[in-house]
């Protein structure tokens, strides 16, 4: 008895019907791009290292197009994923479009924290390393005021930086997505009721909260659109290249997260989303009380219409907050993610803040 040594594909695929083919060709692309495929090369736009601290680094934007905005800019993202997410790849991201339209343009990054960081608070973050990276911009770019970009949770340290720092030359803040009201946060006020969630037991026990848990939570909020959609629209639009591209793109930056340091964690769900504490002004930091209305730099305060992580009515709340004279809601047609990467972004967003920073840059 002989046995085959194997199938021809390319001949076995010439005696199917053409409505077999098609199909079987969409399953082999989409199997290519979950196992074989590399993946996408993201943050390319040029830069240097200017200052460390700890896992911390502190990248300056290269462009070779002339700088011509007088203030620069330093971009502070979240403790949650990675900030490339504002630079994800050439032609889609915000960082290359604002050096290119002229912005001094700095991102500090936190890297990925470790166990021996478990210990880490916000107060450190917000008072020992904000403060350093906005003195190195200052002194790199020889400017004497700076702009402070703020996205998702990185703006709501931004904005508690900004009110425990009313002496410093702050002349602009933008902040995208960023919660400041916690009153009602979704389905997240109900997960996070301290009456169920023992938030001191899962800190104690675990030290470093694990990203996949995160994300976990974050998919929970629309389990099937966020567990099946995604593998639904690749299967959908295979054939797609630039579809394709974007999709693998999405997918690198969501599970390349990071482990939330346990007790910046505790801080965050016990004193923000349990006592909603910030925007009643009963928030400290290393001792020091914080009051967004101390606030009075010109204010540019993003929300995505339709984003669940950081809905609208948690973001808007700053304005009546601040001091600024010059402040500004703006509420975009965008989710959490989309406010930033996509179409939408690429056409609204980014124009919106390049606008708006070069109209509060000049003299």
């Amino acid at each position: 008895m002989s046995y085959s040594k194997g199938i021809d594909a390319e001949k076995w695929m010439e005696t199917m019907p053409d409505g077999m083919k098609s199909g079987f060709e969409r399953v082999k692309r989409v199997s290519d791009v979950l196992s074989n495929e590399s993946d996408p090369k993201v943050g390319q736009t040029p830069k240097e290292i200017i200052w460390t601290k700890n896992k911390a680094k502190l990248y300056r934007y290269q462009s070779s197009m002339k700088k011509t905005n007088a203030v620069p800019i330093l971009m502070i993202y979240a403790l949650i994923n990675k900030p490339y997410i504002l630079d994800l790849t050439p032609g889609n991201s915000l960082i290359e479009h604002l050096t290119n339209k002229g912005h001094d343009v700095y991102l500090l990054d936190w890297g990925t924290a470790g166990y021996e960081d478990r210990n880490m608070k916000l107060d450190n973050y917000i008072l020992d390393y904000i403060p350093r990276a906005v003195k190195k911009v200052l002194q790199t770019s020889e400017a004497k005021e700076i702009s402070l970009l703020g996205y998702c949770m990185g703006g709501t340290m931004t904005s508690i930086f900004t009110a425990l720092h009313p002496e410093l030359p702050i002349r602009n803040l933008v902040l995208m997505t960023s919660p400041i009201d916690f009153s009602d946060a979704g389905l997240y006020t109900n997960w996070l009721d301290k009456r169920y969630f023992n938030l001191d037991k899962l800190v104690d026990t675990l030290g470093l909260i694990p990203h996949d848990m995160i994300d976990f939570g974050n998919k929970l909020l629309n389990p099937i659109a966020n567990f099946y959609g995604p593998y639904v629209s690749l299967a959908d639009r295979a054939d797609n290249e630039e579809f394709v591209k974007s999709w693998k793109l999405m997918q690198k930056w969501l599970n390349d997260g990071t482990p939330f340091p346990g007790e910046a964690y505790r801080q965050w769900i016990g004193e923000f989303y349990q006592e909603n504490k910030l925007i009643k002004d009963e928030l400290y930091i290393r001792g020091r009380k914080v009051e967004l209305s101390k606030i009075t730099a010109n204010l540019l305060n993003i929300a995505g219409k339709h984003d669940v992580i950081a809905s609208p009515k948690q973001v808007e709340p700053l304005n009546a907050k601040v001091s600024s004279q010059d402040q500004t809601f703006h509420l975009l047609n965008t989710g959490h993610v989309s406010v930033v990467v996509g179409k939408r972004a690429i056409e609204t967003t980014f124009p919106l803040i390049d606008k708006w920073l070069t109209d509060h840059s000049e003299a």
